[in-house]
């Protein structure tokens, strides 16, 4: 080294480093808290740490452990920088006009001898609004494939089919958070908020100091139980018959609301006559919830004058999700608790964007706004937007998992990947890694590699959340903006630049020409005008003056929507639909050569499938393996001990498990975190029977055998 550059180095390493602070917003769950980004930057390095910011109107400055080492994966080393083409089976790096030359010409090629339909699009509910609606436009214009859909489908399908069906219209929360403490009754079914959304358990824990009554329905005595009144253990997978005995109960002893459902229902009374026919004894036989259980909750919350009913994944990912959710909007209708302060339901979104990323176009049967592709109004209102004739653009594709299977079948042969990892996120995961080693070509658009990058022939540097600017819509439906912070690693690019690029070396450049995200919101505000989601009434601007917008907004001067179904629901004659529902037994019931139910779920430490919480050392240190979680009495009974090693097999694969012994979950019932790929992937064991409305998988029960291992 020169003595001149060692000099240059011992001035500038005497000199105080710079500092910075900027807000944005965790990239983790749905609820999106706005943080503190600090910046301690010299001549040689930049270090960054988290703290909470006190100006979020939703959380009042609370930050969870993962929030507090948000900025580590975006900041990481091991963050992919260039893109790299697959060369004898090892990814070697090659320059973006050599990626986007290939990308070009394997597309084409693809197509001329397939099918435009032969190549599909995969994408992610943590992606921007923009990047939503974007790739939305980019499978129907770009790639004109009607193969798209994305990992959200896993997460609020059901919910969203359920609310769609019931209401009209789909919004996770129909009551901003605040409004939490003013029920005087709350169900909190299959939904771990504690450990899952952590921040707004302030709401909850208010509305008990204040004298609300909270049920939670759950196989596991979660930490959000500890708020609890009232926890009903119930049978995973039988919440639907659950929820019958409680309208029964309802029903007889005349907790309903006949004036609100004479004015704004239908159906009350084939619902009535249905839930006449149930009989508690055998409720209670089928969920393993006594009667005087059943009938405490009902009458709780039927003689509550406020009250408010969450569900989540543990209600919804079944193959009857969104008959599930239908029972407990029927208890909702039934009491008349809804579009008032503190009465309304709330379906817990889990991605950060899972509630945008559904909105706009990236489901396979959807248009922006929340508009329908087979629609023939919806497609020619979105066609003269993008400036296309409306023949020219598909029709719906399938679900996420059943493009898994279509790969199998080898009807896809090629498939563009934002921000995702379906091989660890899909069930029966055996068959994702059969048809991911099936494709001819692969693209995988990320951060860093994952399980699925193994089998990419191109692998392309994206964005992370400090680097990319746009639009967030938070569990409640808030609209929020997130703004670029820092540059982007090596040669990676924006999420959305990429898309542009793409099309452009496919030949439909002209469709695609942003200069920055703002741009594609002003489309995308166009584009959902007079759909069920609309934004047109929003700006960058607006949102950031008023902290968040929530839809629909419908014009400049509108306030937005805090609360939903104040007068009508969205059904065009302004009613709800209540119906009958059937108890459904799951598509696997516990047999004498599987004779134990598996659950799955998240821990606090990580997030979806772990891609970017296991390269944050300290949240993986914290939880660095899934573990078997099983009740003591049953781990004596197979020959488990706490911290052994036990081998779980369903019918479709085994995996080898540390042991946590619990006395916290049902003796018939095992649970795991699904945040492991390979061989700790608990999708290998996972059920994929699909919810015939919404095509949820069963990810929630399926038959397993337990043994030491």
């Amino acid at each position: 080294m020169s003595e001149f550059l060692k000099a240059f180095q011992k001035r500038q390493a005497e000199q105080p480093p710079r500092e910075k602070t900027t807000q944005t917003e965790c990239p983790y769950c749905s609820v999106q808290c706005t943080m503190n980004l600090h910046e301690e930057k010299s001549i040689m390095v930049s270090r960054y740490a988290v703290s909470p910011n006190k100006e979020d109107p939703v959380t009042d400055g609370r930050l969870c452990v993962k929030g507090l080492n948000a900025h580590v994966h975006a900041t990481h080393d091991k963050r992919l920088k260039y893109p790299m083409l697959r060369v004898d089976g090892r990814l070697t790096p090659v320059s973006w006009e050599a990626a986007l030359q290939q990308i070009g010409d394997r597309i084409r090629d693809l197509q001329a001898r397939y099918g435009k339909d032969t190549v599909g699009v995969y994408g992610g509910g943590s992606l921007t609004n923009e990047e939503c609606y974007l790739l939305g436009k980019f499978a129907r214009i770009a790639l004109q494939t009607k193969y798209i859909d994305y990992n959200g489908r896993f997460c609020m399908s059901a919910a969203a089919g359920a609310s769609n069906l019931t209401f009209g219209v789909d919004r996770g929360l129909t009551n901003p958070l605040e409004e939490v403490p003013l029920a005087k009754c709350i169900i909190l079914a299959g939904t771990n908020i504690a450990e899952c959304q952590p921040t707004i358990m302030q709401y909850f824990r208010k509305a008990r100091s204040e004298g609300s009554k909270i049920i939670v329905i759950d196989p596991r005595e979660t930490a959000t139980c500890s708020i609890a009144d009232l926890h009903l253990r119930v049978k995973p997978g039988y919440d639907a018959a659950l929820v019958n005995g409680m309208l029964k109960v309802l029903v007889e002893e005349g907790y309903v609301n006949r004036d609100f459902l004479e004015a704004r229902t239908h159906g009350y009374q084939e619902l009535e006559e249905h839930v006449k026919q149930v009989s508690l004894a055998e409720v209670a036989a089928l969920t393993g919830v006594p009667v005087e259980h059943i009938r405490e909750a009902a009458r709780w919350y039927g003689a509550a004058e406020t009250g408010m009913i969450f569900t989540a994944r543990g209600v919804e990912q079944h193959a009857s999700g969104v008959a599930n959710v239908r029972n407990f909007l029927n208890m909702v209708l039934l009491t008349g608790k809804i579009g008032k302060p503190g009465c309304g339901y709330g379906a817990i979104t889990g991605q950060a964007n899972g509630q945008g990323g559904r909105e706009h176009g990236q489901k396979a049967d959807q248009l922006p706004g929340y508009r329908l592709i087979e629609n023939p109004e919806h497609r020619a209102y979105i066609a003269k937007v993008w400036g296309v004739p409306e023949e020219e653009l598909p029709r719906k594709g399938v679900s996420a998992y059943e493009m898994m299977e279509a790969i199998d079948r080898g009807e896809i042969k090629g498939l563009i990947i934002l921000a995702s990892n379906p091989v660890v996120s899909n069930p029966n995961s055996h068959l994702v890694e059969r048809a991911m080693a099936k494709l001819e070509f692969l693209v995988v658009i990320d951060l860093f590699e994952s399980e699925t990058t193994k089998w990419a022939h191109m692998l392309l540097p994206g964005s992370a959340y400090l680097e990319d600017e746009g639009t967030i819509t938070q569990l409640e439906g808030r609209v929020m903006v997130r703004r670029a912070l820092k540059s982007l690693p090596g040669r990676a690019k924006l999420d959305w630049r990429i898309l542009c690029d793409i099309a452009q070396v496919l030949g439909k450049g002209q469709y695609f020409q942003y200069n920055h995200a703002e741009q594609i919101f002003q489309e995308l505000c166009l584009a959902s005008k007079g759909g069920l989601a609309d934004y047109s009434g929003m700006s960058y601007e607006r949102i950031e003056k008023e902290h968040g917008m929530f839809w629909p907004c419908p014009e400049e001067g509108h306030a937005g929507t805090p609360r939903m179904f104040e007068e009508r629901f969205a059904h065009a004659d302004g009613r709800a639909r209540l119906v009958p529902i059937e108890h459904q037994n799951p598509k696997e019931v516990a047999t004498r050569k599987y004779p134990y139910l598996l659950t799955t779920g998240r821990v606090l430490q990580h997030y979806l499938s772990g891609v970017q919480t296991r390269n944050t050392s300290e949240l993986n240190s914290k939880y660095p393996e899934p573990l078997l979680e099983i009740h003591p009495d049953t781990a004596g009974v197979i020959g488990l001990v706490n911290g052994g090693h036990a081998k779980v097999a369903s019918r479709r694969g085994s995996i080898r498990l540390k042991v946590k012994v619990s006395a916290k979950i049902r003796p018939d019932t095992v649970f795991v975190a699904f945040h492991w790929g390979e061989e700790q992937c608990i999708n290998r064991l996972t059920n994929p029977a699909l919810d015939p409305t919404c095509r949820m998988p069963e990810f929630k029960v399926c038959a397993v055998q337990i043994a030491p291992g």
